[in-house]
């Protein structure tokens, strides 16, 4: 059995400008935890596989396509493979958001 336990995971800063540690790279999945600050933002992208995005701690707003919900701790939301998607935490709280995507973009064949 394996554990991972997030926190002790490395941590860096994504091109995007948030803090992300890698969670899980296997080829049918790639979870990484993405923590906003206050007011961060992941702007608009495409990703080329379905994305799960569990929010795991604060509140902010997820969109995907033309639509954005403001989402908490606990929920999970949907984005399918070529749907526009982006991340922003609310100001005056940490926006902590598993994403695992599946299957993992990196291990597909070219």
């Amino acid at each position: 059995m394996e554990i991972i336990r997030i926190a002790e995971q490395p941590q860096q800063v994504t091109p995007r400008g948030v803090k992300a540690r890698a969670v899980v790279d296997l080829p049918h999945i790639n979870i990484m935890n993405l923590t906003l600050s206050p007011g961060d933002e992941v702007p608009s992208h495409t990703t080329p596989v379905d994305v799960l995005f569990h929010i795991i701690e604060g509140e902010g707003s997820v969109t995907v396509g033309p639509e954005t919900a403001k989402v908490s701790a606990g929920e999970i939301v949907v984005s399918p493979a070529g749907i526009p998607h982006a991340l922003a935490a609310n100001a005056g709280t940490h926006f902590s958001v598993l994403v695992m995507k599946i299957p993992n973009p990196k291990k597909m064949a070219k």
